[in-house]
């Protein structure tokens, strides 16, 4: 077994991203600041240096401009990776995803391929208000001809992207903001991981807390105080929003009987609608009690920290809903 190194999920990123670069020529990165910058975030600090302008580029203030870009480069063999800021910018590039990348290969009958990779940042919890703070994940798993990806952890940071590199359609991965600075183990090998299948990242019996990307330290934190109290909640990582593997919700809904699903998009036309919808379809006769769900807050994300805390799901939020769902 190889020997682990601490990282966070922000280097966890590059890595995969220098990967990526050093692997395959055809693969470079675009997007505002990623270059001489190092990236809004940091997640590109230093590939400019290592790789040059060539496979690093920064692009003007145009998201429309420089994902389009990318489109017809990956329509013309290169393997592009584009860095949208926030995912509140990239409604500006909403023609060029869904009208151009999620259709060709359809209208083409199969004849031209995507093979773009759009990264963006997701979520609340920085005091970034309500321009850089939503949670647009349903947006874009809405759309056929997406794949849309939310790495929860470092070894899903570090090895989805070269997945969805290689992935013929494109791909679209949310990190979420207030996962970045998060620390752990990661193996000094990881490499390449798969996106075709959600995670159990808890066992449990009692209850099925079902979630993706920046609520599954919130949901695994709530499993741990349940746990004191008799509760043994079971977490699933989805991991991959569209498609969504049907089979691993059934699954732990069926061992559990119950489910609390936990998205930080808003409750209106939710993630987490689609996922009860999908275990009132698939797995109705196999629950114990009725579903529930922790989502944001109906409003836009207020800047005060306490109002943001107020509208985001919590901890104890969890914890009080799941109480609930298992009758204490």
């Amino acid at each position: 077994m190889s020997a682990a190194i601490r990282t966070t999920y922000r280097e966890a990123l590059r890595a995969g991203l220098r990967d990526a670069l050093a692997r395959d020529e055809r693969v470079f990165l675009m997007g505002e600041d990623v270059g001489r910058y190092g990236g809004t975030y940091a997640v590109s600090k230093g590939l400019l240096e290592e790789f040059g302008e060539a496979r690093v580029r920064d692009t003007p203030l145009s998201e429309s401009a420089f994902v389009g870009a990318g489109i017809g480069a990956a329509i013309n063999g290169l393997r592009p990776v584009v860095e949208v800021m926030t995912v509140n910018f990239s409604l500006l590039a909403l023609d060029q995803i869904v009208n151009n990348a999620a259709t060709l290969r359809h209208m083409s009958g199969g004849q031209i391929h995507v093979p773009i990779v759009i990264r963006m940042t997701t979520g609340g919890g920085r005091q970034l208000a309500a321009q850089h703070s939503h949670s647009l994940e349903v947006w874009y798993a809405h759309v056929p001809g997406l794949r849309v990806l939310a790495p929860a952890t470092l070894a899903d940071a570090r090895g989805m992207l070269w997945s969805a590199i290689e992935d013929p359609d494109p791909t679209i991965v949310f990190e979420h903001a207030m996962l970045l600075g998060m620390e752990g183990e990661l193996a000094a090998d990881a490499g390449p991981v798969g996106i075709d299948h959600a995670a159990v990242r808890r066992e449990g019996t009692h209850l099925s807390l079902i979630t993706y990307g920046g609520s599954l330290p919130k949901c695994l934190a709530a499993a741990q105080q349940l746990a004191l109290e008799g509760v043994q909640a079971e977490v699933l990582d989805l991991r991959t929003l569209r498609p969504l593997d049907v089979a691993a919700i059934v699954a732990t809904v069926s061992k559990t009987r119950r489910a609390l699903v936990v998205d930080e998009g808003w409750k209106t036309c939710s993630l987490a609608a689609e996922i009860m919808a999908t275990i009132v379809e698939h797995a109705f006769y196999e629950l114990d009690a009725p579903l529930a769900r922790v989502c944001s807050a109906e409003v836009p994300i207020p800047y005060p920290k306490h109002l943001e805390d107020a509208a985001l799901p919590r901890v104890d939020g969890i914890v009080a809903a799941a109480r609930k769902v298992v009758g204490r």
